[in-house]
């Protein structure tokens, strides 16, 4: 029999409900704070991309931060700051505001093959199940899921008229529901599974990974899942038909989801980070008001953790290094990078190569 789970990040929605302890809501020092470190660094024409965690000291905000980052990987494993002043900042003060924040919580990774290191949620129009889109390019409700990192920060900057809820599970409570309820059914979910790539794969690598839905390693848990991947793998003859078996441990999965989750309507100036090790995340459809400068409009980091857990090795063809604390995740973008160091260590060898009539193929990785 597999063991129970314990501890803080095992949750369900109706008893997080009751609870305030996920908000963490900044005072007025700190938001001065934030506000004149943001000042700073706009006088001094500094971009986000080249800035680093010395350039945010936050000498009072770095202790709540701390608490934040222990709360996420020892806690419930979500968490909302609250009261960010994104009605003081403009776009650029916004995402200088969030970088820095980032950087007291772990390293920011690249979210899709464009190389976002600082991605923008919002409605571009695409539709869900073509072979490369994302839902957080689209309006529609998303399905529960993963992301493919430590942590997914989240500032609501502009909140639609309607819906676009978020909803957050425990991973570990569905966990203990499925051994109670139906032991066979977590047994499939703890092997392997091929997810599609989404196009994102680099050259030489299969267009679809295998790893396990749960998972548990060094006594830790861990999730990795997003059911559209699943299903877009099985358009790729060479990947095996889901099992009847496979689809209803998928579908008792995601019901107890569905009504164990804890659901909440972010505000402007809210700030939600998830432990995707420990809960899975979904939308609500959003309806959505007119005018490009009106619409939803959220800013998003993929963060690696320095706290984070070891992970399974069946995870290293998607994570790359899997021991704890390890700088991880992210999709490796066209121009070959997962971060910003190896962004700007490129930038810096363009350059140079441009200056001495190297050839740009001498790019490092």
């Amino acid at each position: 029999m597999r063991p129970v789970l314990e501890g803080p990040s095992v949750w369900s929605g109706a008893e997080m409900a009751g609870r305030t302890d996920w908000i963490e809501a900044l005072d007025e020092t700190e938001v001065d704070e934030l506000l004149d470190t943001v000042a700073r660094l706009q006088s001094r024409r500094e971009s986000w991309l080249d800035l680093e965690r010395a350039d945010f000291p936050f000498p009072l905000l770095s202790a709540r931060l701390s608490r934040v980052a222990a709360s996420l990987e020892d806690g419930a494993g979500f968490v909302t700051l609250r009261n960010l002043p994104v009605d003081q900042l403009d776009a650029d003060g916004a995402m200088l505001a969030l970088w820095g924040i980032g950087t007291h919580l772990g390293t920011a990774v690249s979210q899709s093959r464009f190389g976002e290191l600082l991605g923008e949620v919002r409605d571009y129009g695409e539709t869900l199940g073509k072979a490369h889109s994302r839902g957080y390019r689209t309006g529609s409700s998303l399905r529960f899921h993963t992301d493919r990192c430590d942590l997914v920060a989240l500032l609501c900057i502009r909140q639609c008229r309607s819906g676009g809820e978020s909803r957050v599970a425990s991973t570990p409570f569905l966990y203990n529901c499925l051994r109670a309820e139906a032991p066979h059914l977590l047994d499939e979910l703890m092997k392997d599974w091929c997810h599609s790539r989404q196009g994102e794969e680099q050259p030489g690598e299969p267009r679809y990974y295998v790893n396990p839905v749960f998972a548990l390693h060094e006594g830790r848990f861990t999730s990795q899942y997003s059911r559209s991947f699943i299903e877009s793998a099985q358009k790729f003859p060479e990947v095996p038909r889901l099992t009847a078996l496979q689809v209803e441990a998928l579908d008792r999965v995601v019901d107890l989801a569905d009504r164990h989750c804890f659901q909440t309507r972010m505000q402007p100036g809210d700030l939600q980070v998830l432990n995707n090790h420990v809960t899975w995340h979904s939308r609500t459809e959003i309806d959505d008001f007119e005018g490009a400068d009106r619409k939803r409009m959220l800013y998003r980091l993929w963060l690696s953790s320095p706290a984070g857990r070891a992970l399974p090795d069946a995870f290293a063809p998607l994570w790359g290094p899997t021991t704890a604390g390890a700088v991880r995740g992210g999709v490796v973008a066209a121009e070959g990078y997962r971060t910003a160091d190896q962004l700007r260590d490129r930038r810096a060898w363009g350059l140079a190569s441009r200056r001495a009539g190297w050839p740009l193929e001498a790019l490092p990785a």
